[in-house]
């Protein structure tokens, strides 16, 4: 018969004293919080028969955080994908408790964007956001700043005349990957389509800027069409590619660079193309997956999900603490490049 692990064992796994592991049982709060942790850790490595009680101890100790989130509309794969993995990532925080408000907008004009973020700060004590550059959306932010409430942007940089931070991806360089794929991959030089989403969206911006840079300083013979924007909609973004087919049916390539990639694949699929073209687009969901396995889709360029939503959460606490004076968080994230043989 397996003995079962005791106090005195659980005092020497944890590297502390029997009266220590006594005191996280029956005295949380005479016990300093990181210790806890540790015998909690301990505990749960050797089986000890009292975690439920020490799990409790621990997590009564830790910080409360409440911070909110406001996402575009969950309807979208990778808003859903993405909120999905910061609910996860809220349960797995341990430097204190997480308390998350998640929201998903599906009317992004922007008053709406501006009342629900108002909402959001009354009720969390930091908030991380996806918006588009608009007065009323930053009004709406330096309230918040003025109250001692932190704000983040998430996947893309906003402006206000008080600090926000920022986590997310270096988009200036995500759009000269883009390029260098095209130039390296291409069998043959010639027109490229651009599909945007929304230029209010800053990071879009900068990726077609950071595309276009690289451009004007190693490939020459390629001609980069002027963008078409397709607001975010599967349904514009399927008309706009069809379109520049339509007008341009020798075109070598098309960089998908904002929402709406899955209109913008369908019309793909049943395009006509050049032997050789190459699309390369933005995220890896189930959609882009299965484009990049069929050959419809040449290389994705897409967000570290599980870090993204870690990072986020790690630097609105960090903010918290921090106080209004501190100056802004920015976390630059590594993005990932997906082709079909490396998923």
């Amino acid at each position: 018969m397996v003995k079962r692990p005791t106090i005195p064992d659980l005092a020497e796994a944890a590297g502390v004293s029997v009266s220590t592991v006594n005191r996280v049982i029956n005295r949380a709060d005479s016990v300093r919080q990181p210790t806890r942790e540790r015998v909690l850790r301990a505990a749960q490595e050797i089986g000890f028969y009292g975690l439920g009680a020490i799990e409790y101890s621990v997590h009564a100790g830790r910080e409360v955080h409440r911070p909110g989130v406001l996402l575009l509309q969950e309807r979208r794969p990778f808003y859903r994908d993405l909120g999905a993995a910061f609910r996860q990532a809220a349960e797995e925080h341990t430097d204190g408790r997480i308390e998350l408000t998640l929201e998903f907008l599906d009317d992004l004009s922007p008053e709406v964007v501006a009342d629900r973020l108002r909402q959001l700060g009354a009720n969390c004590d930091s908030v991380a956001l996806v918006a588009a550059e608009h007065p009323l959306v930053t009004d709406a932010i330096d309230s918040l700043l003025l109250r001692g409430t932190p704000v983040m942007g998430l996947i893309t940089p906003l402006t206000a005349r008080g600090n926000v931070g920022y986590v997310g991806l270096d988009s200036f360089k995500v759009g000269r990957t883009a390029a260098w794929a095209f130039d390296k991959i291409c069998h043959q030089r010639g027109e490229i389509g651009i599909l945007v989403g929304n230029t209010r969206y800053r990071n879009q911006d900068l990726n077609e800027s950071g595309f276009r840079s690289y451009f004007r300083e190693n490939a020459s013979g390629f001609t980069l069409l002027e963008p078409r924007a397709t607001f975010e909609s599967a349904d514009v973004a399927r008309e706009m590619t069809e379109d520049l087919f339509a007008q341009h049916p020798e075109m070598c390539g098309i960089f998908i660079s904002g929402g709406g990639i899955t209109g913008s694949l369908a019309a793909l699929r049943e395009a006509p193309r050049r032997p050789g073209f190459v699309a390369v687009g933005y995220e890896l969901m189930d959609v882009t997956r299965r484009a990049l396995f069929d050959g419809t889709l040449t290389m994705a360029i897409s967000h570290p999900m599980e870090a993204l939503a870690r990072q986020t959460l790690a630097a609105l606490v960090k903010s918290k603490r921090a106080g209004p004076d501190a100056g802004a968080q920015n976390v630059m994230l590594d993005f990932d490049i997906h082709t079909s043989e490396n998923l």
